[in-house]
């Protein structure tokens, strides 16, 4: 069986620390936990790995995070994966620094990369793990917040957070989503 693990993010050292970027900081995480690592290919960089009888192929797509739906779907495609066998790691403004909530479909929820893969691949109904950054920003300051970078006492926990969500990404992989779900959502 194969999956294809989806970090959002943006391309570029200036947003390599930002909120917005820990589908990559995720992804990032697993590829060094598991000892490979990423090339350049087609709308994206690219990792394959197995777990157990399971193969991954991880992907922090090239295409900035509003047009993400089209490195989804030609990856989709190329490889060959089934729509319930997509995970998109995203940030999600409406969860508490570091919380996880996977989901089996949703809607975009105001995110422009999850409309943008919704739009591609015709349909809402792929899951996802939102990991929560928070919202204390001032009104009207979202987008600052979003691109901006994680506090002190965040980086200092970002570790930790990471690992359980490359717990959930194995879980999701290995015992499917309903147990991933009981699993890690509100942990």
């Amino acid at each position: 069986m194969k999956y294809l693990i989806v970090g959002l993010g943006n391309i570029g050292d200036e947003y390599r620390n930002t909120r917005h970027n820990i589908g990559f900081k995720i992804l990032d995480a697993f590829a060094e936990a598991s000892n490979i690592s990423f090339s350049t290919e087609r709308y994206g960089d690219v990792a394959r790995t197995r777990v157990k009888n399971k193969q991954l192929v991880l992907l922090k797509p090239s295409t900035y995070m509003n047009l993400s739906g089209n490195a989804v779907r030609y990856w989709k495609e190329k490889e060959g994966v089934d729509l319930d066998h997509i995970l998109v790691l995203v940030d999600d403004l409406a969860l508490p620094f570091g919380a996880i909530r996977i989901k089996q479909r949703g809607s975009d929820a105001g995110h422009n990369g999850l409309k943008n893969i919704a739009q591609m691949l015709g349909t809402d109904a792929y899951p996802r793990l939102r990991f929560g950054i928070g919202n204390d920003f001032p009104r009207g300051c979202q987008i600052d917040y979003v691109l901006g970078n994680f506090t002190l006492d965040q980086r200092q926990m970002l570790p930790t957070r990471i690992d359980v969500a490359i717990e959930a990404i194995r879980t999701f992989c290995l015992a499917g989503i309903a147990i991933a779900m009981n699993t890690f959502n509100n942990k």
